[in-house]
């Protein structure tokens, strides 16, 4: 088949996790003998479309305003404009036998105009890969007001996304009963996790060191690697820094970006944390790198979500074989995945006694945290294998063709 990839962010520029997914699910489906080509946004480029290839995929760029930046006013109307950039910069390319299935990441939700274009030009199928109930979230953290104009105007993006696709995958069994229940059922979906290569990163000799270069040579590394924002709730995380001073062999990286950078780093001053690093995001090749160099995987989601998000760093420390460390939501499925499978510990957000002892735990038994990241490993492969998520998509959509 000739598939498009549809997403609003890509490799070899984004530092994001879903970006390093998208590209190992492009080579998978690549590798079953499909013809891959990725359409995605580029804020810098002059052309009104630019055609590249990253690493044997083929990449359509259209030209885009700023997506990723914190004036929500400006990144709210280049998201709006999505669609329409990207069909004005590729419609001349797009014939009735261009493309046999199109799939879409979101977020962002403003895809679905561009994939009905698509659809109704080459008569075919789409599969949506839902990561994000957005405005939901938003909401829920009180970011938009419920019942608002703003509500009311990413509503309607949200529905035309949901419409345009043949079939959804969700990331969770919870995530799909909300969702259900949300849009009266009226959408084909299913359960599709999240992913990962199996191969672990090995990191080479003369690369630069992470402990070196922050004088942890002796230190247990708590790592945090991703979005720092909202979402994640990451005064959460900065309480449990607080409360690890007591132990002088634990020292907190935390690695990334996002609206809560400057929290973070204002709680750190506030508090006088001696046992705590800030990063700015690094490139995939710099991240992989240094995930062969901590001991401990961390993770926070807020506890005011109603949805149940499988965060796409965590797949990053069960590749390395790290245990994890975490809390999330009430209900959220993870916890019980993660903690069954002893990959690690994950609590409920607000329980910040439990998630202390946790970390008590693996700073001070070493055996417990090899065993743990073992485990880990062997759920990502049973679990969460980009082979078996490509498969799983184009067979979902040709049982939805028969």
């Amino acid at each position: 088949m000739n598939i498009a990839i549809i997403a609003d962010d890509y490799l070899p520029h984004s530092t994001r996790v879903a970006a390093k997914m998208l590209h190992e699910l492009a080579h998978s489906l690549k590798e079953m003998g499909h013809n891959i080509v990725v359409i995605t946004p580029e804020v810098f480029q002059k052309e009104k479309l630019k055609i590249d290839d990253f690493e044997d995929i083929c990449i359509w760029r259209f030209k885009s305003g700023q997506l990723k930046i914190s004036n929500l006013v400006r990144r709210a109307i280049n998201e709006s404009l999505l669609s329409v950039r990207a069909w004005k910069a590729i419609k001349n390319k797009v014939q009735s036998n261009t493309f046999d299935l199109v799939i879409y990441y979101s977020p962002s939700i403003f895809f679905g105009t561009l994939v009905k274009k698509i659809k109704k030009t080459c008569a075919c199928p789409s599969y949506l890969i839902l990561r994000d109930f957005f405005p939901q979230w938003t909401i829920d953290a009180g970011l938009i007001k419920k019942g608002s104009l703003k509500e009311h105007y990413f509503r309607i993006f949200e529905t035309i996304n949901y419409k345009n696709a043949n079939r959804i995958g969700l990331m969770s069994e919870k995530n799909q009963i909300v969702f259900n229940t949300h849009t009266k059922n009226i959408y084909q979906t299913e359960i599709l996790r999240n992913w990962a290569k199996l191969k672990p990163h090995q990191k080479e000799t003369n690369t630069p060191s992470l402990r070196e270069k922050l004088k942890l040579q002796s230190k247990t590394i708590f790592f945090y690697g991703g979005n720092i924002g909202y979402a994640q709730d990451m005064a959460n995380l900065m309480q449990l820094v607080k409360k690890m001073q007591a132990f002088p062999q634990a020292h907190f990286v935390f690695l990334g970006q996002g609206d809560e950078v400057s929290l973070i780093n204002h709680l750190a001053i506030e508090w006088k944390l001696k046992n705590f690093s800030y990063l700015p995001s690094v490139s995939q090749e710099e991240f992989k790198n240094i995930l062969c160099e901590i001991d401990i995987g961390l993770f926070s989601l807020a506890k005011h979500h109603t949805i149940h998000n499988f965060p796409g760093k965590i797949l990053g420390y069960m590749v390395q074989s790290i245990p994890i460390l975490g809390s999330v939501n009430e209900g959220n499925d993870l916890m019980p995945l993660v903690n069954n499978a002893s990959a690690g510990f994950i609590s409920v957000n607000g329980e910040d006694e439990t998630l202390f002892e946790n970390a008590k735990l693996l700073l001070q038994n070493i055996d417990l945290r090899k065993q743990m990241g073992h485990n880990g490993y062997q759920l990502l492969k049973n679990e969460f294998d980009v082979q078996k998520i490509a498969e799983q998509i184009v067979e979902s959509i040709g049982k939805e063709n028969s």
